[in-house]
Protein backbone atom coordinates (compact mmCIF):
# COMPACT_ATOMS: atom_id res chain seq x y z
CA UNK A 1 0.00 0.00 0.00
CA UNK A 2 1.41 3.38 -1.06
CA UNK A 3 2.19 6.22 1.30
CA UNK A 4 -0.58 8.68 2.08
CA UNK A 5 0.22 11.78 -0.04
CA UNK A 6 -1.39 14.01 2.59
CA UNK A 7 1.23 12.84 5.12
CA UNK A 8 4.03 13.57 2.66
CA UNK A 9 2.68 17.07 2.08
CA UNK A 10 2.41 17.59 5.84
CA UNK A 11 6.07 16.65 6.25
CA UNK A 12 7.06 19.28 3.69
CA UNK A 13 5.29 22.09 5.51
CA UNK A 14 7.58 24.39 7.47
CA UNK A 15 7.44 23.76 11.16
CA UNK A 16 5.87 26.71 12.92
CA UNK A 17 8.08 28.10 15.66
CA UNK A 18 6.69 28.00 19.12
CA UNK A 19 5.67 31.38 20.50
CA UNK A 20 8.13 32.81 23.00
CA UNK A 21 7.11 32.12 26.57
CA UNK A 22 6.59 34.93 28.99
CA UNK A 23 9.40 35.37 31.41
CA UNK A 24 8.42 34.21 34.86
CA UNK A 25 8.07 37.43 36.76
CA UNK A 26 5.84 39.07 39.31
CA UNK A 27 7.28 42.46 38.39
CA UNK A 28 5.28 45.61 39.07
CA UNK A 29 5.27 48.79 37.01
CA UNK A 30 5.32 51.05 40.07
CA UNK A 31 6.27 50.44 43.65
CA UNK A 32 5.77 52.10 46.99
CA UNK A 33 8.37 51.17 49.61
CA UNK A 34 7.50 51.07 53.27
CA UNK A 35 9.43 49.94 56.34
CA UNK A 36 7.98 50.03 59.83
CA UNK A 37 9.63 49.64 63.22
CA UNK A 38 12.82 48.37 61.62
CA UNK A 39 15.33 47.20 64.20
CA UNK A 40 18.58 45.39 63.41
CA UNK A 41 21.02 44.08 65.99
CA UNK A 42 24.30 42.33 65.30
CA UNK A 43 24.90 40.64 68.62
CA UNK A 44 25.01 43.41 71.21
CA UNK A 45 25.42 46.10 68.54
CA UNK A 46 22.31 47.95 67.41
CA UNK A 47 22.54 49.03 63.76
CA UNK A 48 18.96 50.29 63.39
CA UNK A 49 16.45 51.22 66.07
CA UNK A 50 12.74 51.28 65.15
CA UNK A 51 13.19 53.08 61.84
CA UNK A 52 10.10 53.97 59.80
CA UNK A 53 10.32 55.00 56.15
CA UNK A 54 7.54 55.46 53.62
CA UNK A 55 8.53 56.19 50.01
CA UNK A 56 5.79 56.95 47.49
CA UNK A 57 5.79 55.37 44.04
CA UNK A 58 8.03 57.41 41.74
CA UNK A 59 9.56 59.41 44.60
CA UNK A 60 13.26 60.25 44.89
CA UNK A 61 14.21 59.73 48.54
CA UNK A 62 17.71 60.17 49.93
CA UNK A 63 19.02 58.64 53.14
CA UNK A 64 21.92 60.52 54.70
CA UNK A 65 23.87 60.44 57.93
CA UNK A 66 27.42 60.18 59.25
CA UNK A 67 29.49 57.01 58.96
CA UNK A 68 28.00 54.23 61.06
CA UNK A 69 24.52 55.77 61.03
CA UNK A 70 22.93 52.60 59.59
CA UNK A 71 22.31 53.78 56.03
CA UNK A 72 23.70 50.77 54.18
CA UNK A 73 22.13 48.43 56.72
CA UNK A 74 18.76 49.98 55.91
CA UNK A 75 19.32 49.43 52.18
CA UNK A 76 20.42 45.84 52.84
CA UNK A 77 17.26 45.14 54.84
CA UNK A 78 15.01 46.57 52.11
CA UNK A 79 16.87 44.46 49.52
CA UNK A 80 16.47 41.32 51.64
CA UNK A 81 20.17 40.77 52.27
CA UNK A 82 19.85 41.38 56.01
CA UNK A 83 16.94 40.08 58.07
CA UNK A 84 15.57 42.58 60.57
CA UNK A 85 15.49 41.72 64.25
CA UNK A 86 12.12 43.47 64.41
CA UNK A 87 9.88 45.34 62.00
CA UNK A 88 8.61 44.84 58.47
CA UNK A 89 9.31 45.71 54.84
CA UNK A 90 6.47 46.22 52.38
CA UNK A 91 6.87 46.51 48.61
CA UNK A 92 3.76 47.82 46.87
CA UNK A 93 1.63 46.92 49.91
CA UNK A 94 2.98 43.35 49.92
CA UNK A 95 4.77 42.10 53.02
CA UNK A 96 8.24 41.30 51.70
CA UNK A 97 9.88 40.79 55.10
CA UNK A 98 10.29 37.01 54.70
CA UNK A 99 11.20 37.14 50.99
CA UNK A 100 14.78 36.47 49.82
CA UNK A 101 16.53 39.01 47.53
CA UNK A 102 15.68 37.15 44.31
CA UNK A 103 11.96 37.21 45.11
CA UNK A 104 12.11 40.92 45.80
CA UNK A 105 13.94 41.39 42.51
CA UNK A 106 11.14 39.56 40.71
CA UNK A 107 8.68 41.97 42.26
CA UNK A 108 10.63 44.79 40.61
CA UNK A 109 13.19 45.86 43.21
CA UNK A 110 16.61 46.72 41.78
CA UNK A 111 19.88 47.62 43.48
CA UNK A 112 23.32 49.03 42.85
CA UNK A 113 26.21 48.41 45.22
CA UNK A 114 29.23 50.30 46.53
CA UNK A 115 31.33 47.51 45.01
CA UNK A 116 31.18 46.86 41.29
CA UNK A 117 28.93 44.08 39.99
CA UNK A 118 29.83 44.41 36.30
CA UNK A 119 31.12 41.57 34.14
CA UNK A 120 34.63 42.91 33.60
CA UNK A 121 35.49 40.64 30.66
CA UNK A 122 32.41 41.69 28.70
CA UNK A 123 32.04 44.88 26.72
CA UNK A 124 29.97 47.86 27.78
CA UNK A 125 27.26 46.90 25.29
CA UNK A 126 27.28 43.26 26.39
CA UNK A 127 26.77 44.20 30.04
CA UNK A 128 23.68 46.24 29.15
CA UNK A 129 22.48 43.58 26.70
CA UNK A 130 22.45 40.93 29.43
CA UNK A 131 20.19 43.10 31.58
CA UNK A 132 17.81 43.88 28.71
CA UNK A 133 17.53 40.24 27.65
CA UNK A 134 16.88 39.15 31.22
CA UNK A 135 13.98 41.60 31.41
CA UNK A 136 12.27 40.91 28.09
CA UNK A 137 9.83 38.11 27.54
CA UNK A 138 10.96 34.95 25.85
CA UNK A 139 13.85 33.99 28.07
CA UNK A 140 17.17 33.50 26.23
CA UNK A 141 15.83 32.07 22.97
CA UNK A 142 16.94 33.76 19.76
CA UNK A 143 14.18 35.53 17.86
CA UNK A 144 15.24 37.94 15.09
CA UNK A 145 12.62 40.57 15.90
CA UNK A 146 13.40 40.32 19.59
CA UNK A 147 17.15 40.63 19.00
CA UNK A 148 16.59 43.72 16.88
CA UNK A 149 14.55 45.22 19.72
CA UNK A 150 17.30 44.35 22.21
CA UNK A 151 20.00 45.92 20.02
CA UNK A 152 17.93 49.06 19.50
CA UNK A 153 17.29 49.47 23.22
CA UNK A 154 20.94 48.92 24.11
CA UNK A 155 22.03 51.55 21.59
CA UNK A 156 19.45 53.99 22.93
CA UNK A 157 20.52 53.43 26.53
CA UNK A 158 24.21 53.83 25.77
CA UNK A 159 23.51 57.04 23.87
CA UNK A 160 21.40 58.44 26.72
CA UNK A 161 24.04 57.58 29.30
CA UNK A 162 26.95 59.05 27.35
CA UNK A 163 28.59 55.65 26.88
CA UNK A 164 27.94 55.26 23.14
CA UNK A 165 31.60 55.87 22.26
CA UNK A 166 32.64 53.08 24.64
CA UNK A 167 30.32 50.38 23.29
CA UNK A 168 33.05 47.85 22.50
CA UNK A 169 35.32 48.61 25.42
CA UNK A 170 35.66 45.93 28.07
CA UNK A 171 34.16 46.96 31.39
CA UNK A 172 37.51 46.25 33.07
CA UNK A 173 39.13 49.05 31.06
CA UNK A 174 36.68 51.77 32.08
CA UNK A 175 37.48 54.61 34.42
CA UNK A 176 35.82 54.73 37.83
CA UNK A 177 33.19 57.25 36.77
CA UNK A 178 32.40 55.40 33.55
CA UNK A 179 31.96 52.17 35.51
CA UNK A 180 29.57 53.87 37.90
CA UNK A 181 27.39 55.17 35.08
CA UNK A 182 27.42 51.74 33.43
CA UNK A 183 26.34 50.11 36.71
CA UNK A 184 23.39 52.51 36.91
CA UNK A 185 22.50 51.83 33.27
CA UNK A 186 22.61 48.06 33.78
CA UNK A 187 20.35 48.40 36.82
CA UNK A 188 17.85 50.53 34.88
CA UNK A 189 17.96 48.17 31.87
CA UNK A 190 16.62 45.42 34.11
CA UNK A 191 13.39 47.46 34.33
CA UNK A 192 12.99 47.94 38.08
CA UNK A 193 9.90 49.55 39.57
CA UNK A 194 12.10 50.68 42.47
CA UNK A 195 15.86 51.12 42.64
CA UNK A 196 18.14 51.20 45.69
CA UNK A 197 21.38 53.10 44.98
CA UNK A 198 24.23 52.89 47.46
CA UNK A 199 26.75 55.77 47.41
CA UNK A 200 27.02 56.35 43.64
CA UNK A 201 29.37 59.31 44.09
CA UNK A 202 31.92 57.49 46.24
CA UNK A 203 35.45 57.93 44.90
CA UNK A 204 34.45 60.04 41.89
CA UNK A 205 36.17 63.21 40.71
CA UNK A 206 34.24 66.45 40.34
CA UNK A 207 33.64 65.91 36.61
CA UNK A 208 32.62 62.30 37.17
CA UNK A 209 30.19 63.35 39.88
CA UNK A 210 28.53 65.84 37.55
CA UNK A 211 28.07 63.21 34.83
CA UNK A 212 26.73 60.65 37.30
CA UNK A 213 24.32 63.18 38.78
CA UNK A 214 23.06 64.05 35.29
CA UNK A 215 22.34 60.37 34.63
CA UNK A 216 20.55 59.98 37.96
CA UNK A 217 18.43 63.06 37.29
CA UNK A 218 17.43 61.62 33.90
CA UNK A 219 16.08 58.36 35.33
CA UNK A 220 12.48 57.50 34.36
CA UNK A 221 10.04 59.39 36.58
CA UNK A 222 7.99 56.30 37.40
CA UNK A 223 10.93 54.51 39.03
CA UNK A 224 10.95 54.83 42.83
CA UNK A 225 14.47 55.66 44.00
CA UNK A 226 16.09 55.37 47.43
CA UNK A 227 19.64 56.68 47.38
CA UNK A 228 22.26 56.55 50.13
CA UNK A 229 24.87 59.24 49.61
CA UNK A 230 27.46 61.33 51.47
CA UNK A 231 27.70 64.00 48.75
CA UNK A 232 25.20 66.53 50.10
CA UNK A 233 25.28 68.67 46.95
CA UNK A 234 24.14 65.65 44.93
CA UNK A 235 21.52 64.76 47.55
CA UNK A 236 19.94 68.22 47.54
CA UNK A 237 20.01 68.31 43.72
CA UNK A 238 18.30 64.94 43.36
CA UNK A 239 16.04 64.15 46.31
CA UNK A 240 12.45 65.25 46.83
CA UNK A 241 12.60 64.14 50.45
CA UNK A 242 15.49 63.26 52.74
CA UNK A 243 15.66 60.93 55.75
CA UNK A 244 18.51 61.44 58.20
CA UNK A 245 19.92 58.64 60.36
CA UNK A 246 22.24 58.97 63.32
CA UNK A 247 23.44 55.96 65.33
CA UNK A 248 20.65 53.84 63.82
CA UNK A 249 17.87 56.29 64.70
CA UNK A 250 15.92 58.40 62.21
CA UNK A 251 16.26 61.97 63.49
CA UNK A 252 14.64 63.82 60.57
CA UNK A 253 12.57 63.15 57.46
CA UNK A 254 11.23 65.84 55.16
CA UNK A 255 11.84 68.11 52.22
CA UNK A 256 15.38 69.34 51.56
CA UNK A 257 14.44 72.73 53.02
CA UNK A 258 13.01 71.14 56.17
CA UNK A 259 16.06 68.94 56.67
CA UNK A 260 18.48 71.79 56.04
CA UNK A 261 16.79 73.86 58.76
CA UNK A 262 16.45 71.05 61.33
CA UNK A 263 18.62 71.83 64.39
CA UNK A 264 19.26 68.13 65.10
CA UNK A 265 20.59 67.65 61.57
CA UNK A 266 22.67 70.80 61.87
CA UNK A 267 24.22 69.41 65.03
CA UNK A 268 25.08 66.08 63.40
CA UNK A 269 26.67 67.79 60.39
CA UNK A 270 28.30 70.63 62.36
CA UNK A 271 26.66 73.26 60.18
CA UNK A 272 27.75 71.68 56.89
CA UNK A 273 24.22 72.01 55.53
Amino acid sequence: MGADPRRAIHRLRPVRAARPRRARTEGLTEMRLSVAGLTVRFGAVGALNRVDLDVAAGERRAVIGPNGAGKTTLINVIAGEVRPTEGSVHLAERDATPLPPWRRARLGLGRTFQRSTLFDQLSVAENVTLAVRARLRGGWRFWPARERAVKSEVERRLEASGLAQLTRRRAASLGHGERRILEIEVALAAGPAALLIDEPMAGLSGAERRKTLERLQAMPGEVTVVIVEHDLDAVFALAERIAVLDHGVKIADGTPADVRADPRVQEVYLGAL
